[in-house]
């Protein structure tokens, strides 16, 4: 029975992630990453729900309509625009054995991966790319394997190794690159040059070991074990490693426990005031996740939503709510915890779709009960995601 729970215990060792050592983190121990606001940004709302459903494999509650499926399935064909442009709004330079690429920082995964050398030459077209015969720091993890495969046939792939990689001000060494050897045409299109997942590790997707994220390698040497996303609208933003940048927000920081088992910076979020109205979401949980743009709830909470809004319906061909543009909009407020956040009704229209009709930053989340709080939520709050507990906090953004 002993030598059972022993062997146990060895296997359960092998397949958790292990952060690196301490001594393998140099530099600042609290950093400021600019998160520069890409020009070429173009807001799509069918394509930022694409995003979403496909990334979150979230079911529609809603018959999709052709225009949707017809997007969905160019998603997954081999074509892909010459200059990246629209998916990625905020790149945050990272420089890996030595190269610098532009990378997005999603809290909604935990993987590092790249373009890289091993991409057809199409693939890697408008992209830096990392080649990793030119570090001298790069050690290939040989038999492993990454897969991030999304939901409508898109997604990345290919080996891992080790190397150095720098954000701000810190640096850590043997840190896990996943370098893509295939990606899909949606990842192309992307103006980013990889991922840097902030997610907790256990949803890494290396096989056959976990690796561990860049933050959870660095957060034992940081001040304090936590990063900030600040993403302010139509502006360049920062990710804070270590401390808490006052400057960033208004009033103090509320703070609310994180259930990290699904791997999400996750927590209760069980009702909403649309304007002043308060309705119930019971069993509800919400997540923060900067990879997703727009804000993602139940069906229940965004009926009541556009019902309150003038003219707004279902648009068969945009696939999501839509309204006149001229419409007055209510405010939108969701408990994160026990706080209720709000997003100003500015920030609720996220731009048009067609004509003079305007796409709503609040659509359906599918038949789950996760809501998603993507970057429309940031573009209102400072988030704070602490290691320690763990737990998120949120403050009005300045």
């Amino acid at each position: 029975m002993l030598s059972a729970i022993v062997l146990a215990l060895a296997a359960a060792a092998q397949a958790a992630p292990a952060p690196a050592p301490a001594s393998n983190v140099q530099g600042s121990t609290a950093f400021s990453a600019p998160a520069v606001h890409n020009a070429n940004f173009i807001r799509n709302g069918t394509a930022a729900m694409l995003k979403a459903y496909a990334k979150h494999n979230l079911k529609p509650t809603h018959e999709m309509p052709e225009a949707f499926m017809a997007a969905l399935a160019k998603r997954q064909d081999g074509s892909a625009t010459a200059v990246p442009s629209d998916g990625v709004e905020y790149l945050v330079s990272t420089v890996v054995g030595g190269q610098t690429l532009d990378l997005d920082f999603d809290t909604g995964s935990a993987d590092l991966w790249v373009f890289s050398s091993q991409l057809a030459a199409s693939s890697r077209s408008g992209h830096a790319y990392y080649t990793s015969s030119k570090s001298s720091t790069y050690k290939a993890l040989s038999g492993y394997t990454w897969d991030i495969s999304y939901a409508d046939g898109s997604g990345a792939s290919g080996n891992v190794g080790l190397d150095t990689v720098q954000i701000g001000g810190t640096t850590v060494t043997n840190q896990a690159v996943e370098l893509a050897k295939t990606v899909s045409s949606t990842f192309v299109s992307d103006a980013s040059d990889g991922l840097v997942g902030l997610a907790f590790s256990s949803i890494n997707t290396v096989s056959p070991q976990q690796q561990s994220t860049f933050f959870d390698n660095a957060q034992s040497s940081l001040d304090s074990p936590l990063f900030a996303a600040y993403l302010p609208f139509n502006a360049d933003g920062a990710y804070d490693f270590g401390y808490t940048d006052s400057s960033k927000y208004t009033g103090s920081i509320t703070y609310t426990s994180v259930d990290s088992s699904n791997g999400f910076w996750e927590y209760p979020s069980t009702s909403y005031k649309v304007g002043s109205t308060v309705h119930s979401l019971s069993g509800y949980t919400g997540i923060s996740d900067t990879g997703t743009t727009l804000i993602l709830m139940g069906d229940s909470a965004v009926t009541a939503y556009y019902n309150q809004v003038s003219g707004a319906s279902y648009s068969s061909s945009q696939g999501g709510y839509i309204f006149p543009c001229s419409a007055t909009l209510p405010t939108l407020s969701f408990k994160i915890g026990s706080t209720y956040a709000t997003i100003p009704a500015s920030l609720l229209n996220f731009g048009t779709a067609s004509g003079s009709s305007c796409f709503g930053s609040l659509q359906s989340v599918g038949s789950g009960s996760q809501n998603i709080y993507g970057d429309v939520f940031f573009n209102a709050y400072y988030g704070v995601f602490d290691a320690s507990g763990p737990s998120f906090g949120f403050a009005t953004i300045a």
